[in-house]
């Protein structure tokens, strides 16, 4: 499995970049935000989504993940340079931890859910769900966990109950007032 930390240690495409990081506590959300301003890149991070390029890094996006209390997931969102969202990126995980120097991670169990500005929702990297289980990297309860919670996640944007989508706006806005 993959071990990906909130401030991206070894992203070696920045060149440059920021870190805040936060610990939340309200009604709608419990966990750590952080949020990685990408000031400067080697080159753009551009791969096809549903037919179309979209670009995910870039001088000036900004990427803020959400580490929830108690969830088999972490949700990346991407704003390009405007503050637009490009799109939320749930990563399926082992839960969140936090390590000795208090920096939020999460041990990634390959599966993946996207959600688009315009609505659409794709379920990405079953083949390497697969793989995974082959490779026996993972565990038959680890995949199964894994496709159970991608499951959640969609019924739950299906139906319009996830918040933290629908209030990526004002998570940035507090993550932009951290001095």
């Amino acid at each position: 499995m993959k071990r990906t930390f909130a401030h991206r240690p070894n992203w070696t495409r920045l060149i440059e970049k920021r870190f805040k990081l936060k610990y939340i506590e309200e009604k709608e959300f419990k966990g750590y935000v952080s949020i990685v301003f990408i000031d400067k890149v080697r080159e753009p991070l551009v791969i096809e989504v549903a037919g179309e390029n979209l670009c995910l890094a870039n001088d000036g996006f900004i990427w803020m993940q959400h580490f929830p209390n108690g969830c088999n997931y972490a949700l990346t969102t991407m704003f390009n340079e405007k503050h637009e969202v490009v799109q939320w990126y749930f990563d399926i995980c082992n839960g969140n931890k936090v390590n000795s120097e208090g920096i939020p991670y999460y041990d990634d169990l390959y599966l993946d859910v996207v959600l688009l500005p315009k609505g659409e929702i794709l379920l990405l990297d079953e083949d390497e769900l697969e793989q995974a289980l082959k490779d026996k990297d993972i565990t038959k309860a680890q995949y199964e966990a894994a496709y159970a919670e991608a499951k959640k996640l969609i019924h739950t944007i299906q139906s319009d109950k996830d918040s933290l989508p629908l209030n990526s706006k004002g998570y940035l806005q507090q993550m932009l007032s951290l001095s």
